[in-house]
């Protein structure tokens, strides 16, 4: 039976991990050891972070809606209810997006809604 070393898929291994931990600080850009448990780390990091990322983004959106409509006189409970009530699909991050760069629209949704 011939003898097989593995070299070849080996360092083909080792560059695929080597090339995903360019940037990395010390030692865990080179070293293959401490290059895979970065990685593991990194990547785990990663797939948390993409979750709490949507989570944090629409904790945002909430607190700038309620200040905004706050300032216009109705809590952001009662302006979401309102919303929904008076059939008006415009979702979070959109609101937010208005108040920055288009107060008087978010005013006059304001005031479509406290309308009953």
């Amino acid at each position: 039976m011939t003898r097989v070393k593995k070299g070849i898929s080996a360092h083909k291994h080792r560059r695929h991990i080597l090339k995903h931990v360019k940037g990395f600080r010390w030692g865990r850009k080179s070293k293959l050891k401490l290059a895979k448990d970065a990685l593991r780390h990194a990547w785990t990091f990663a797939y948390r972070d993409r979750k709490a990322k949507k989570r944090d983004f629409r904790q945002l959106w909430q607190i700038k809606i309620n200040s905004a409509s706050r300032n216009l006189g109705i809590s952001y409970s009662r302006f979401i209810n309102g919303l929904k009530n008076k059939k008006i699909e415009i979702d979070r991050k959109i609101l937010a997006q208005l108040i920055e760069s288009h107060p008087e629209v978010f005013e006059k949704i304001v005031e479509e809604v406290k309308s009953k």
